[in-house]
């Protein structure tokens, strides 16, 4: 791909009221290229990876040992002199083989889990509770280390890409980089893909203004209906490869445990479910970003998908990506000035007319259309896109300070 769509902004900020059109912000982005390191660098790739995780379970090793004996918290100094000192142990000499910034880098991320711990559990950090920092695995498919400017890595003349103690390495470039990256993250994935994720200041453009707005109703049979009357198809993209990956996981279950043909078979597993996940993504940001730059304010419902994910609707719900489509939503509004608004999920968009406002009982799933007392006869998706879209812009003026009711 090489366009806009696979560009995803880093700031997860919901813009409830414009900023004037001539301020200019900076915004960071976040670009994704693939690398196809050389076997040399592969296995120079496999040490950082496990340094980063030693001196990371390291780290939270100590950390919790004193939490367990009653000791002072171990603070981020005392973690940095103890790794120079491993260093310099017999049993610990290998750390010298990599980046000393991928270590630094480590123990950074180590502290970033325990601030965000520490601030889930006295609220003062929104969304999901977050867990204790736990131990890395080495069987983990996912495996990353960072290089920040520290490290001195470059992009040289011919188009690679220069790591230290790792070498130049070939990136397929769908794009420039819009200025000179701050880090750049080496990602190796579970279907054994390796990908450079770059991050870049940006300045922040806003689109041209427009005077439509829309609400978006989101659903399982079709995966969107817009307030406009726009119907946007569910792709169903696991739904459609469910065959292949049924037959993948079966020759894995075949195979034996630690054979070199399980490893095979599990490669080809993971490399099934990317290409499953790399269409939903695409699909997602090419859609979001058009709903984006035709619409000046997104409202859509806060949908509860991990109470779906309990239901027999699981697998559905989880091949829809609404979660991921409403991230995106949110993430290109905060860039491109638009606004984005989350109605609450026990709002009755469905069982309200959107014409005379009654709420009339709940309806089953099968029920696809309805009439209001009224007389009006309600689709029942575009009824509940126009309630979001009334919904929406009512808690948007009431964000920016103005009042839900008329003047008298």
């Amino acid at each position: 791909m090489t366009d806009e769509n696979t560009v995803s902004a880093s700031t997860k900020i919901v813009v409830l009221c414009h900023k004037p059109l001539g301020t200019v912000d900076r915004v960071q982005l976040r670009y994704n290229f693939r690398v196809y390191p050389t076997p040399g660098q592969q296995i120079a790739l496999a040490k950082a990876f496990g340094c980063a995780r030693v001196v990371y379970n390291d780290g939270l090793a100590a950390r919790e040992a004193a939490r367990a004996t009653g000791l002072p918290y171990v603070s981020d100094s005392q973690l940095s002199k103890a790794l120079t000192a491993a260093k310099k142990n017999p049993g610990r000499e290998w750390l010298g083989e990599v980046s000393s910034v991928v270590l630094q880098q480590a123990l950074a991320d180590l502290s970033t889990a325990y601030r965000n711990f520490f601030a889930s559990i006295t609220s003062k950090r929104k969304g999901a509770r977050v867990g204790r920092p736990r131990f890395r695995s080495r069987k983990d498919p996912r495996q990353t280390i960072r290089f920040t400017k520290n490290a001195r890595f470059a992009v040289t003349a011919g188009g690679k890409l220069r790591l230290p103690k790792i070498g130049d390495m070939k990136v397929v470039w769908s794009r420039e980089l819009p200025s000179q990256p701050s880090s750049v993250t080496i990602v190796k994935d579970a279907s054994g893909r390796y990908f450079a994720s770059f991050v870049v200041a940006v300045d922040d453009r806003p689109l041209p203004q427009t005077d439509t707005e829309v609400g978006i109703d989101l659903g399982l049979a079709t995966f969107a209906v817009l307030s406009d009357g726009t119907t946007i198809a569910s792709p169903k993209f696991l739904r459609q490869a469910e065959r292949r990956l049924r037959k993948a996981q079966q020759a894995l279950s075949r195979k034996e445990k630690g054979s070199a043909n399980r490893a095979k078979a599990r490669i080809k597993v993971a490399k099934a479910h990317a290409e499953v996940t790399d269409k939903r993504r695409d699909w997602a940001h090419k859609h979001s970003t058009r709903i984006i730059r035709d619409n000046q304010a997104v409202y859509v419902e806060d949908l509860c998908v991990k109470g779906l994910a309990r239901t027999r609707l699981a697998k559905s719900a989880h091949d829809a990506g609404w979660s991921m489509f409403t991230r995106m939503l949110e993430e290109k509004a905060a860039r491109y000035r638009r606004t984005f608004v989350k109605v609450d999920r026990f709002f009755p968009s469905t069982r309200m007319c959107s014409v005379c406002g009654a709420v009339s009982e709940k309806k089953p799933l099968h029920v696809r259309e309805w009439t209001c007392a009224c007389g009006t006869i309600h689709d029942r998706d575009l009824n509940a896109a126009h309630n979001i879209l009334a919904a929406g812009r009512a808690e948007r003026i009431n964000a920016c300070g103005g009042t839900v009711s008329p003047a008298a």
